[in-house]
């Protein structure tokens, strides 16, 4: 590595827009384990692989189907 680089010419990043975000979210042990499990099949990590599953339920505009008792 070089002990000085130099970035006057440098450029803005032009995907920055669609770079991830970090967040906080509780996941529940079985949840975690079953993506874990895809990961080892697919050879994707599991926070990609939930982070794929999300996209797409958002793209379709999948709601969950639950009811409340």
């Amino acid at each position: 590595m070089k002990p000085e680089y130099d970035f006057s010419k440098s450029r803005k990043n032009p995907y920055a827009s669609r770079l991830k975000r970090q967040v906080t979210i509780r996941l529940d042990e079985p949840t975690i384990e079953y993506f874990k499990g895809l990961a080892d099949e697919s050879g994707i990590g599991y926070q990609s692989l939930i982070n794929l599953y999300l996209r797409d339920c958002a793209e379709r505009k999948k709601k969950p189907d639950f009811k409340w008792k």
